[in-house]
């Protein structure tokens, strides 16, 4: 049935199909042979979408207070961050730059590219 279907049944269609034959099976022990078996259905909706590609670790930046987010005063050490955000029209690209010992906002800036100068406006 599996591969009549194009390989694309996943446990719940095929437990329904089942089930429609007049074949009484739990929809577990469906999951279970489908697992013993190594198939699977095609699995669809959103895919997980980075600004970084996995497969390239050797791009990101270093950690120069590794990983200390500790401050003695106001003003001492200032992180970074860039976020995105999904809205009805698109992303928007969000970079923050906040003061570890108060916790408080320094800058930010909004943008709809993710280009080097959105976090330096943050900065200004």
């Amino acid at each position: 049935m599996f591969e009549e279907n194009f390989g694309v049944y996943g446990a719940a269609k095929i437990w329904v199909h089942l089930n429609r034959e007049g074949i009484r099976v739990a929809r577990c022990t469906v999951e279970r042979l489908m697992r013993d078996l190594g198939i699977q259905g095609v699995v669809r909706g959103k895919t997980k979408r980075t600004t970084i590609p996995a497969d390239d670790p050797g791009v990101r930046p270093a950690d120069l207070v590794d990983r200390q987010f500790v401050a003695s005063a106001p003003n001492r050490l200032w992180v970074a961050d860039l976020s995105y955000v999904r809205t009805w029209s698109g992303f928007v690209y969000v970079s923050f730059v906040t003061d570890v010992f108060s916790r408080r906002l320094v800058g930010w800036h909004a943008s709809r590219s993710l280009k080097t100068d959105l976090a330096l406006k943050a900065l200004e």
